[in-house]
């Protein structure tokens, strides 16, 4: 398995000969401009909510590589009216089979309108089951007591969790969340692209280590392939 970032929240997963990005948002993002759109080829393209920043490439990857759309069923009504095909809606606590593994749609406390100011449906997260290994993608959440459920039974390869605060959980909680899921190793996402957001890093990254977690904070463009620890 291996995990490719893309920048915020977008972020790459290969697994079983499949390419899942999740919440697509790189050419609008100043700091992803060495990235190039099409050299992208995505299987299945994840959306966790329908805010810009999750959603700004979308439909152009959509189109171009005929990738499955998978979010819950507002979105995906939404980018249905704009011609996509390819799509699979969910819905809080839903689970289905894909021929990478399955995925579950998990519960997020945050808000979700879509780029035209129309209803973006309920936010989520992903719970993703592979023969490679297992993950937790948070999307954009305040912390929630129903992280603790994901601990049941489910060990994580890695989780994937907002770190940047204001509109999310910030580092304290997500700290907090990795303990809840019992996962020692975390991807940061959601944090430096606007001010709001911005992060020390060093700083996170040490707040982790002490509670015995490891926190990795990706350059752009840059690849991780997690080990179970």
């Amino acid at each position: 398995m291996k995990i490719t970032y893309y920048g915020h929240s977008c972020f790459q997963v290969d697994v079983a000969g499949k390419k899942l990005l999740f919440d697509p948002f790189i050419t609008p993002n100043p700091f992803a401009s060495h990235i190039e759109l099409k050299r992208l080829n995505p299987d299945y393209i994840f959306i966790s909510h329908g805010h810009f920043d999750h959603t700004a490439d979308a439909e152009n990857l959509l189109k171009a590589s005929q990738a499955t759309l998978i979010g819950c069923f507002e979105v995906v009504e939404w980018f249905a009216r704009k011609g996509i095909q390819h799509r699979q809606a969910m819905n809080i606590g839903g689970t289905m089979n894909f021929d990478f593994g399955s995925i579950t749609f998990t519960n997020a406390l945050h808000s979700s309108s879509m780029p035209d100011g129309s209803y973006g449906g309920q936010p989520g997260g992903f719970l993703v089951k592979t023969k490679e290994g297992n993950f937790y993608y948070s999307g954009d959440t305040g912390l929630t007591y129903d992280m603790k459920l994901l601990a049941a039974g489910t060990p994580l390869l890695f989780a994937v969790l907002c770190l940047g605060d204001v509109f999310t959980m910030g580092v304290q909680d997500a700290i907090t969340a990795a303990q809840w899921i019992g996962c020692k190793e975390i991807l940061g996402v959601h944090y430096n692209t606007f001010p709001a957001i911005q992060i020390d890093g060093e700083e996170a990254k040490e707040a982790f280590q002490k509670k015995g977690l490891n926190l990795h904070l990706l350059s752009i463009g840059s690849t991780w392939e997690p080990i179970f620890s």
